[in-house]
């Protein structure tokens, strides 16, 4: 009778902690606060009832004590085999009839007891709750101590002011029946609020007496039966009792066991029942079935949302449906006797033909098979095929046919059941996807898959046919990353569109466009009679491409680099192709940019080449294998050394001197810069700290090192110098970095910062190559830069006859502005006397070149850093500078003799 359902939220009360809060949780988590207050309640008056139950037992002598406890323990034994009543789901225990006896016998206490006990075995019985096994007998004793006091008062006045004894029985009897109604109605009530306050549901009485009548009944009857025993007990004493309590036992079991056999033969009939009700309803279903089967046939038939037709041997249309005939573009009656071949494609009429062929094969002649549910005689094997059918006016739609084996009962001959769908739709669709797989969703142009294939189709062309030649062109475009960075991406994608329509102009019909990916794109030109072509068309794309293009309001210029190459190499892969393709575009763009290069061996060997010093310089850098040259920067005013530039050397064990201007671009593309910047930074730090430590107290080495672009941009090249410099105990004031005009011009926003951030550690600055790099004298005055160096080609061009050309005059300009700025002027490249008086005529503070000194090993560098510090005035004429040098000092050392 219990429930427990889910508390609204807000009804809930959180116990208070300690031993109350634990002893909620394990017995009522679902109780809201009404019903828990309801529970203690009932259980504390319960507790109450038995409590005097209890006392009234301790005051009885022996005899009645006996008979209490007998009567209690039959009651609770009773509880355990309740009788279940047949046609009904209420049952009842007979202990009801041992309490109401114990009421009559010996009062409302004992009763209360025994009401008590059958509760607890009843609800142990039913329930795994202790909050049901608690509060049953509490509600029992209760209701038997109220409803038993009650009827203890009433028999008590009736025995006091009552009619005759043969009248004043019938009344006990009455007032019997009625107290155990009232019990069963006081207990079930208190029972049944619990389940309703945890619902926060009222209590309904109409269902309460719809499903507790029966109950209450046999409560009056157990009433009518104790109250008849106890007249016997009181007319023929205990004997009588004795030997009808066994009795009513007896019958109380055989009355279970008959109502349950009675139970069991009710539902093994119903079975019977139902499986006969079942299998014939199953059997009426079933006919019907294959009555209405062929009708709903007929139905989809004639409904269907695809053509459907049934076809003879020959090919006669016996019968089609609506859906088919409009697919056709045909009337129903039109369709009938007709030819269905004549419907198909004359390209497409062999494959339907082989099908209905291989279907005749493989089931033998049309002939019935086995009959179907839908009383059709069918055959398993079926087939299908796609093909193009004709509509009445001549148009064409794609279709599925589905054939198969099929006849009809009511048939003269076997026939082909035939389902036709329109494909149309799918087939556009497929057409669409086609083209999106193979063609780049910008252009419009093939894509790189698209491309490969009719590169692979003219590479087996030409191996089949001698004659047949094609060639590749491979565009890059040299100023599509400044598009896209400085107009956006919308604008990159425009200028990519306009550049696919221009070169679809420039092309023959036959060629193949493609665009391979961001702004490479590649033309396979096909059949070709020689280069001319080609060559021709290379320079018609390079004049169209170069035309301005207006990019939202903003006109722009490009350029492209194109490389070429032919099938007359030999190619066996596409990817072979496009690779030459591409060395070729790579020549063209360093070549200069918006150039034609063409494919030859001798590319594909440089490539080879690179890749293979590549890895070498790779290894060269991981096992230390580079070394330092350092290049003396004179004073040339006072002849001494003013610094040591150094330089990287590479002794390739297998070819030799590599030179500089060789592999530092590779290292650069390769992203090995900065590792090798790293390498060169520490071992040149290292190396001015001994140069420092010859020279002696008071004197501070100075040195210049190149660094990269690249390097130059990164953020943490100021924390990567600073440990150089750290690590060699030296001042920052000693270093110099250099970086070309070209490269600082190219990528100054990027650099400007960390510019910043060394010339406040200290660190010099200096402009390399300066005059080469077309840079701006605004930026020139705002720079953080230290010194300019004077690019060697204007130095190498000025001569004693010729001190006022126009490289004279660069020179003498580069001079006064870095004097004006207050910058440091160093020229480079100084191999003659003339150019060195010319220089210090000019006003020029520093130099360097053969004249002076060659690069030098370490050895020879800190040799003569010691040698410098031993001279006191700046040596003599060249001719006297082997016999003024120190022993220590080479004689292949010019040292500063070279200054007149």
């Amino acid at each position: 009778m219990s429930s427990t359902p889910t508390d609204p939220p807000d009804d809930r009360r959180q116990p208070p902690a300690g031993p109350w809060r634990r002893l909620h949780a394990s017995l009522m988590p679902d109780y809201n606060r009404r019903a828990t207050g309801y529970w203690w309640s009932v259980v504390a008056l319960g507790a109450v009832a038995l409590g005097l139950a209890m006392g009234w037992m301790a005051g009885q002598r022996g005899g009645v004590l006996l008979q209490v406890l007998v009567g209690c323990g039959i009651t609770m034994l009773a509880g355990l085999f309740p009788v279940r009543i047949p046609g009904s789901r209420n049952s009842f225990a007979a202990g009801e009839l041992f309490i109401m006896l114990l009421l009559l016998l010996n009062g409302p206490a004992a009763a209360a007891l025994a009401a008590a006990g059958e509760a607890f075995v009843g609800a142990a019985r039913t329930s795994k709750r202790w909050t049901s096994r608690i509060i049953s007998p509490a509600t029992a004793c209760l209701s038997m101590m109220v409803c038993g006091s009650l009827f203890q008062m009433a028999t008590a006045a009736l025995a006091r002011h009552g009619p005759d004894s043969a009248l004043a029985e019938a009344f006990v009897l009455l007032l019997a029946m009625v107290a155990a109604i009232g019990h069963f109605l006081l207990n079930t009530t208190l029972i049944s609020l619990v389940p309703h306050l945890k619902r926060n549901e009222p209590l309904r009485w109409s269902s309460f007496v719809q499903s507790f009548g029966w109950v209450g009944t046999t409560y009056a009857a157990s009433a009518l039966i104790a109250g008849l025993l106890y007249l016997v007990f009181k007319a023929s004493g205990v004997g009588v009792m004795a030997g009808a309590v066994p009795i009513i036992i007896v019958l109380l079991v055989m009355l279970h066991y008959h109502f349950r056999q009675r139970e069991s033969d009710e539902k093994a009939n119903a079975l019977r029942i139902e499986a006969a009700e079942r299998e014939a309803a199953q059997s009426a279903r079933h006919l019907q079935q294959l009555r209405e089967s062929e009708r709903r046939f007929h139905s989809a038939f004639s409904h269907a949302a695809i053509g459907m037709a049934l076809v003879s041997a020959d090919g006669r249309v016996l019968q089609a449906n609506p859906a088919l005939a409009q697919l056709l573009g045909c009337g129903d009656e039109e369709l009938a006797g007709r030819d269905f071949m004549r419907h198909v494609h004359r390209d497409d009429l062999p494959l339907l033909e082989r099908q209905w062929r291989s279907l005749v094969d493989a089931g033998g002649p049309l002939r019935p098979g086995g009959t179907d549910e839908e009383g059709a005689d069918t055959d398993e094997t079926a087939a299908a095929v796609e093909l193009r059918c004709l509509r009445s006016d001549g148009s064409q739609v794609a279709v599925a046919v589905h054939s198969g084996h099929f006849a009809d009962r009511h048939a003269s001959e076997p026939c082909l059941i035939l389902q036709v769908q329109d494909i149309s739709a799918r087939r556009e669709a497929e057409a669409k996807l086609q083209h999106i797989a193979y063609h780049d969703s910008l252009t419009a142009l093939a894509n790189r898959i698209r491309f490969g294939d009719c590169l692979a189709q003219a590479i087996a062309r030409s191996k089949r046919d001698a004659g047949y030649r094609f060639a590749v062109m491979y565009l890059d475009f040299d100023r599509f990353k400044l598009i896209n960075d400085t107009l956006g991406h919308a604008a990159g994608d425009r200028f990519l569109t306009l550049v696919a329509q221009r070169i679809r102009e420039a092309v023959r019909p036959g060629d193949t466009v493609g665009r391979l990916g961001g702004d490479e794109f590649a033309i396979l030109i096909d059949g070709l009679a020689d280069e001319a072509p080609t060559l021709a068309m290379a320079e018609r794309l390079q004049r169209m491409l170069a035309e301005p293009y207006l990019l939202d309001g903003t006109e722009v210029n490009s350029s492209a680099s194109i490389g070429i190459t032919f099938s007359t190499v030999g190619y066996d892969t596409p990817g072979d192709v496009l690779r030459d393709a591409d060395i070729a575009m790579y020549r063209a763009k360093s070549a200069g940019r918006a150039r034609t290069a063409l494919f030859d061996a001798s590319l594909r060997a440089q490539l080879a080449e690179q890749v293979n010093l590549e890895r070498d310089l790779r290894r060269a850098i991981e096992q230390t294998q580079l070394s330092l040259a350092f290049q003396p920067i004179y004073d040339l005013a006072s002849g001494r050394i003013d610094s040591f530039e150094a330089l990287v050397r590479w002794d390739h064990p297998e070819l030799g001197a590599v030179p500089p201007a060789t592999f530092i671009p590779i290292a650069e593309d390769s992203a090995m810069i900065s590792p090798l910047t790293d390498w060169v930074l520490a071992s040149a730090c290292r190396r001015l700290r001994e140069f420092q430590q010859l020279q002696g107290q008071g004197l501070r080495a100075r040195l210049h090192v190149n660094v990269s672009g690249t390097d130059m941009c990164r953020s943490n090249f100021v924390a990567r110098v600073s440990t150089a410099l750290l690590s060699n105990q030296l001042e920052p004031g000693q270093l110099t970095l250099e970086i070309t005009e070209s490269t600082l011009m190219h990528r100054l926003d990027a650099a400007l910062q960390v510019m910043a951030q060394l010339r406040e550690i200290g660190v010099g600055l200096s402009v390399d190559d300066f005059g080469t790099g077309y840079s701006s004298l605004a930026y020139l005055s705002t720079l953080p830069i230290t010194s300019l160096k004077i690019d060697r080609s204007f130095v190498q061009r000025l001569n004693a006859d010729a001190r006022d050309a126009k490289d004279a005059e660069v020179v003498r300009a580069v001079i006064t502005l870095g004097n004006a700025l207050g910058k440091t002027v160093i020229a480079e490249g100084i191999e003659t006397p003339e150019q060195l008086a010319q220089l210090r005529l000019m006003g020029c503070q520093f130099g360097q070149g053969y004249l002076l000194a060659r690069p030098l090993t370490p050895e020879m560098a800190g040799a003569l850093a010691q040698a410098e510090r031993l001279r006191d005035a700046p040596p003599g004429a060249v001719a006297d500078r082997d016999a003024d040098a120190p022993a220590n000092v080479p004689a292949n050392v010019p040292a500063s003799a070279a200054l007149p």
